[in-house]
Formats: C-alpha cells, structure tokens, sequence
C-alpha cells in the first residue's frame, strides 16, 4: 500500500522543469534596464550631436562607465533568455532545440565580451 498521492509523485517534473528561475530572471533583467535604458538613451543622444572627444571624455567618468557595463551585461542576458524561450517554444526537436539554445548562449556571450572589451578599451586607454 503506497501512502503518497498522485501529485507528490510528479511534483517538479513538468515540462517547464527551472521554469521560475528563467521566468525570475527574465523580470529581474526587465526592471533593471528601466533605469539603464534611460541613461543609455541619453548616451546615444550624446553619441550623436556631441563631437567625439566630448562623448569619450564623459565614457571615461567612471559612473558612466560602469552604467554602460552594466547596461551590456542586463541588455545582452535579457534578450538570450528571451530568445531561449522562443526556441523553446517553437522547435519541437529535441537535438534541434538543444543545438540553437546553445548557441544563442553561446553567441550573446561573445557579443557581451565583444562589447566589454570595447568599453575597456575606450575607458582605459589615455
């Protein structure tokens, strides 16, 4: 005679699996580029009507150095999560699924290097 129900027996086995972590993540990214969103608009406006040794000379502080870091890194993970969720709600083969989730990660990451690497270069170089 088994005393456990039903529901215990496949409590955390759905499809979705770390489901609530993914969802957290994706709300957590989302509030945090409110802010950061803000300030890189203003970037991008400085970006383009001030002349260039202004825009590098106001990158260099280190307040908006680090938002732009920081921007990146939210900007870039939010939209992979993103992407990971559309590829696992429409491609239905497994290897398929695995095959393109990987390399989404794999491609955000090195845009996310790519990015930083730049900003250090600018933020660092006298």
């Amino acid at each position: 005679m088994h005393l456990r129900s039903s529901l215990s027996k496949v409590h955390g086995l759905g499809p979705a699996k770390s489901g609530t972590l993914h969802w957290w993540s994706q709300r957590i990214s989302a509030v945090a580029l409110i802010p950061l969103s803000y300030w890189f608009i203003i970037f991008l406006e400085l970006s383009l009507y001030a002349p260039f040794q202004d825009t590098i000379i106001w990158l260099k502080a280190p307040l908006n150095s680090a938002a732009l870091i920081a921007w990146i890194i939210a900007a870039f993970y939010h939209a992979a999560l993103g992407l990971q969720v559309v590829a696992e709600d429409y491609l239905h083969s497994e290897g398929q699924k695995i095959v393109v989730i990987w390399s989404i990660k794999l491609l955000f990451m090195f845009l996310v290097l790519f990015a930083l690497l730049a900003v250090f270069r600018i933020t660092l170089t006298g």
